[in-house]
C-alpha cells in the first residue's frame, strides 16, 4: 500500500455485523414480504453491476471508465492485463485505476517487498491480512489491497485522487488539508493522478508516467520483468 507509511496510519478495521433479529410473522405479512424482498434483491443486482463512478477532482465530472487497460502501462502491468479486469469488477473499480496502483506500487512485482514491510502486487501492509491469508498470493493480495482503494474512493466521494493519497497514507488524510500531507502522499498523487487522468482519456502514452519511470521505477521494473520471465 504504501512504502513507507506514516506512524499513525489510519489502520482498516471490518465493520461490525449488525445483530440478526428474531420474530413471528403472520400468514397475511409473507406475500407483500415477499414481493418487497424480491424488489429488493433485483435493487442489489442492479448496484452491484454498476461500476463507481470516478472523478480526479472535485470540479470534474464523475467519468466511469469500465475497459481493458490503457497501453500506456509498462509491459510487465499488462502481464496482468487479464487479472486487473478480473479484480476490477469484484472490486467494483476501474481497472485502469486498479493498474495505476500496481503501476507506482510494485510495477507488477508479485514478490514485492518495502522496507516498511508492505508486501506484494499492490504493497499491501500485514495488518490488512488475515492469519491465515498468503500475502503474496495475487488474488489475496489484490483482494485486500483492493478492498482498502474501494474504500478510499468512497470516503474520497469518488476522488480518485484523494482515493489514492488515501491509499499510499492512510485513509485519515482524505479529510486534512493537502498541506498536511507527507512528502511521500504528494509525490503518489503527482503522479498517479495523471497517470490515470491518461490511461482513462484513452492516450497511448503518458508523460507522468514516463517521468515516473525514469526517476523512481527503474530498478523496480526491471526486478519485476525478471520475476515474471519476461523479455
Amino acid at each position: 500500500m504504501s512504502r513507507a507509511r506514516p506512524e499513525n496510519a489510519y489502520r482498516q478495521t471490518a465493520a461490525t455485523p449488525q445483530e440478526e433479529g428474531s420474530g413471528c410473522l403472520s400468514g397475511f405479512t409473507i406475500v407483500p414480504l415477499a414481493v418487497i424482498f424480491i424488489s429488493a434483491l433485483l435493487a442489489s443486482f442492479a448496484w452491484k453491476t454498476t461500476p463507481t463512478p470516478v472523478n480526479l477532482s472535485a470540479d470534474s465530472p464523475p467519468v466511469t471508465t469500465w475497459t481493458s487497460i490503457s497501453p500506456i502501462f509498462r509491459v510487465e502491468i499488462h502481464h496482468w492485463a487479464d487479472s486487473i479486469s478480473k479484480w476490477a469488477a469484484a472490486s467494483q473499480l476501474d481497472p485502469n485505476l486498479v493498474a495505476t496502483i500496481m503501476q507506482i506500487e510494485s510495477c507488477g512485482d508479485p514478490r514485492a517487498r518495502s522496507s516498511a514491510g508492505a508486501m506484494g502486487l499492490f504493497q499491501v501492509m500485514p495488518f490488512h491480512f488475515y492469519a491465515v491469508d498468503d500475502p503474496y498470493n495475487p488474488d489475496t493480495n489484490a483482494a485486500r489491497g483492493l478492498a482498502y482503494l474501494a474504500k478510499s474512493l468512497v470516503t474520497g466521494g469518488g476522488n480518485a485522487r484523494l482515493a489514492m493519497a488515501g491509499y499510499n497514507g492512510g485513509i485519515g488524510l482524505i479529510s486534512r488539508g493537502e498541506w498536511t500531507w507527507p512528502a511521500q502522499t504528494n509525490r503518489y498523487v503527482r503522479y498517479g493522478a495523471p497517470i490515470y487522468e491518461d490511461a482513462r482519456n484513452g492516450l497511448t502514452s503518458s508523460a507522468a508516467l514516463n517521468e515516473w519511470y525514469e526517476k523512481y521505477g527503474v530498478s523496480l521494473c526491471r526486478q519485476a520483468s525478471q520475476r515474471l520471465g519476461l523479455p
